[in-house]
């Protein structure tokens, strides 16, 4: 007798979607999306809250993530990331990478596409789909660089891709050297073996390869020894920055992640608690004195390597909602992910974006300058939360920029 299929609920405030589950190769269903590419979800104005330097569109075709690390904070998204933590059942975008394709062809001015920012590119799911390398195509094609960050292995595809385009670059996350312990905090993903063997392959074919030590979890993966091994050996692979949070926990998730990290290490939830003692945008946060040291020790140790480093979304609490970044203190890159990437523009009925020359990224930097950015794009200059309507706004302003934009890329202004 035919197992009958399985059918899904899926709630979005008041409204209910139905899904039919295809079992294989893991659960997942296909979603019709009309979700759009975006830019960070802060800007720095008014509370200081985006230590992002560079602009980026943010690409998911994935929700939910076999890899299932015990941190992720996409477990305490709605949705289809509510769907996975519940039921173990992966979205995918069906045909995004035609959608990414619309909205590129739209737009004159572009950022480096950035697959992805939550879920795993390269979880196991895109083994069927190809979702990541078809969309990394789609940037490629149009001279657009793109980067993408993993905990899986990278595929072959994806890195000739990569080393196709300028500017280009891959971001290899990997916890720690001991590999029974990065079992013991997430469900998925590649070895510790296969993760430095990452970094070897973009070093060797794509040229840029970034580590991210990231999160880093106190009293689990935090002591010197333990990352000096470990930014020694993706050094020694050919990883030419390093980029390092520490893990921070969302409100909704705080006892179920204590309670986990006491039964996996053996972490008495007291002393957690001791160290998460701050709350940042409704997460928990280990003390800003903790955070201070482990980040020094960090940046001696890249130092001593001689990598660059850099932090990722770390705070320092003001008074009432007001942040201060500490990539200031801490970081030894211009930009925060070690790789300087342009703007890039469109011209008149050219296909092909172009890099806007002597723009280095770092809109963050600009918004503390009194000049006007080299882009031309004053609202770039803000470091904003941008969404896809304003690139496709600036690209329609882009006209009058064009009859200096020879100028500017001469060297004369």
């Amino acid at each position: 007798m035919a197992n009958k299929s399985r059918v899904i609920t899926v709630e979005f405030g008041k409204v209910s979607r139905h899904f039919e589950v295809i079992e294989s190769p893991i659960p997942h269903i296909l979603v019709e999306s009309d979700k759009e590419l975006h830019g960070w979800w802060n800007g720095i104005d008014p509370n200081g809250n985006r230590e992002c330097t560079a602009e980026k569109l943010l690409i998911n075709p994935y929700n939910g993530c076999s890899h299932n690390c015990l941190f992720c904070y996409s477990h305490a998204l709605g949705g289809y990331f509510k769907l996975f933590r519940e039921k173990g059942v992966v979205t995918v975008f069906k045909d995004f990478d035609m959608k990414v394709a619309r909205q590129l062809d739209g737009l004159r001015v572009a950022s480096c596409g950035y697959l992805s920012p939550v879920t795993d590119p390269f979880q196991p799911i895109n083994d069927r789909y190809r979702l990541s390398e078809r969309i990394l195509k789609q940037f490629v094609d149009r001279n657009i660089p793109v980067q993408c960050t993993t905990k899986g292995r990278i595929s072959d595809t994806a890195l000739k891709l990569l080393k196709k385009q300028e500017h280009s670059f891959g971001e290899v996350s990997i916890l720690t050297p001991d590999e029974a312990k990065r079992q013991r905090l997430m469900t998925g993903g590649a070895s510790t073996d296969v993760l430095v063997r990452n970094i070897e392959r973009l070093a060797n074919e794509a040229e840029i390869a970034v580590c991210r030590i990231d999160p880093i979890i106190p009293l689990v993966t935090d002591s010197r020894r333990e990352l000096a091994d470990l930014v020694k050996r993706v050094v020694d692979a050919g990883a030419k920055h390093i980029i390092t949070s520490c893990v921070d926990v969302p409100r909704a998730l705080k006892h179920d992640f204590f309670d986990a990290l006491e039964k996996r290490f053996g972490i008495p939830k007291r002393e957690l608690e001791r160290i998460y003692t701050e709350t940042i945008s409704g997460r928990f946060h280990a003390n800003v004195e903790y955070r201070r040291k482990l980040f020094g020790t960090m940046r001696d140790i890249c130092d001593r390597n001689k990598v660059t480093m850099g932090l990722c979304m770390e705070f320092e609490s003001l008074a009432g909602k007001r942040v201060r970044g500490l990539n200031s203190e801490f970081k030894s890159s211009n930009n925060c992910e070690g790789v300087d990437v342009p703007i890039y523009v469109r011209e008149g009925d050219s296909e092909r974006f172009e890099p806007v020359q002597g723009c280095d990224g770092n809109c963050l930097k600009c918004h503390s300058l009194a000049e006007a950015p080299v882009c031309g794009i004053s609202e770039l200059k803000k470091a904003g939360a941008c969404k896809l309507r304003d690139y496709r706004r600036w690209s329609r302003e882009l006209v009058p920029i064009q009859n200096y934009l020879p100028i500017l890329w001469s060297g004369l202004i």
